[in-house]
């Protein structure tokens, strides 16, 4: 972990002008860098704080859950930095609870180069080497699987999607993907990993965000799921492949499917890895789209409701419209 020089009077102070709705305008000014589907990522412009990412987790009840979630967090940077041997950008958290009592979590990163995001530079980068950036970011996710099958006790699991990787040296005025460039993995902020078959992360956390009247809805259908697929493989590479759709390269996705049976069946054929067909990757995405869209849209309701009708806080930050 990474000793930031962070003033925690200072962050409490943002935390207090803070408007969840509309960041940028808050009493410490914001600037948003990107939004996921439950959290978001933005900068604070403090002197300082310029090169930091921010990302807030206003998602516990107790100081003693959060603290679990701390230990969590820091083990499983540990298990992919120093064990399974993923790059990582400088990290660190800052906790502490409001004026209201709510336990607040933020972790903080080094901010990497906007471009040299995965995300992004695949909109910049020719239509071959987009496919050697995949190959790339399977090679790194098999690291965490050659890792597991050492384990007797423990499992690790990886959201590998292309939006969590940032290719080193990044030249955005000359798009090229080194082959010699390390990858750097952003999303450590789920702690996803098992002993002896238990979740360390309380999956229950992962409602916290979800509007009241729709919790039991997502724990019965959906939050099982939603944590297991990260620990699958296959299912973590058919994410990957279904983030072309969301990123709005559905042509590149035919080629991205061969590479990646191409890769399970000459590089990890000793994972026996079934191959991915077209087809139920877009079923995969067009399921997974309408539950993100439809759960965006009952937040936004449930935003309305405690703010206008309820006059309560809503400590959430919601993303604008998301094209899918």
């Amino acid at each position: 972990m990474q000793e930031f020089p962070i003033d925690l009077d200072l962050l409490r102070e943002f935390e207090r002008g803070l408007d969840p709705r509309y960041p940028d305008r808050s009493k410490v000014p914001a600037r948003v860098l990107g939004y996921g589907e439950i959290s978001t990522v933005f900068e604070i412009q403090v002197e300082g704080w310029r090169d930091l990412a921010f990302k807030r987790l206003p998602i516990f009840y107790t100081t003693e859950e959060m603290e679990k979630y701390r230990a969590a967090y820091e083990e499983y940077n540990r298990l992919l930095e120093e064990d399974i041997g993923l790059h990582l950008p400088a990290h660190g958290y800052a906790a502490f609870c409001n004026d209201a009592g709510r336990p607040i979590f933020y972790i903080i990163q080094e901010q990497l180069p906007y471009l040299s995001i995965g995300n992004r530079a695949m909109h910049l980068l020719p239509r071959e080497e987009t496919l050697a950036l995949v190959r790339r970011v399977l090679q790194e996710l098999r690291k965490v699987w050659d890792f597991n099958r050492q384990q007797d006790r423990l499992h690790v699991g990886i959201d590998g999607q292309i939006s969590n990787w940032s290719v080193e040296g990044f030249d955005a005025e000359h798009p090229h993907l080194d082959k010699a460039a390390p990858l750097w993995y952003m999303d450590t902020s789920t702690p996803l990993f098992r002993i002896q078959g238990v979740e360390q992360l309380n999956p229950e956390l992962f409602l916290r965000s979800a509007p009241s009247f729709l919790v039991w809805v997502l724990r019965l259908l959906f939050l099982e799921d939603v944590v297991n697929r990260y620990h699958d493989l296959r299912r973590v590479a058919m994410d990957l492949v279904a983030n072309f759709y969301k990123e709005q390269k559905p042509d590149l996705i035919p080629d991205v499917i061969e590479m990646v049976n191409d890769f399970f069946t000459r590089e990890a054929a000793d994972l026996a890895v079934e191959p991915i067909e077209e087809k139920e990757v877009r079923s995969y995405y067009r399921e997974d789209a309408l539950i993100w869209s439809l759960y965006l849209s009952m937040r936004k309701v449930d935003r309305f409701i405690r703010t206008r009708f309820l006059q309560r806080e809503y400590p959430y930050i919601l993303p604008g419209k998301i094209k899918r």
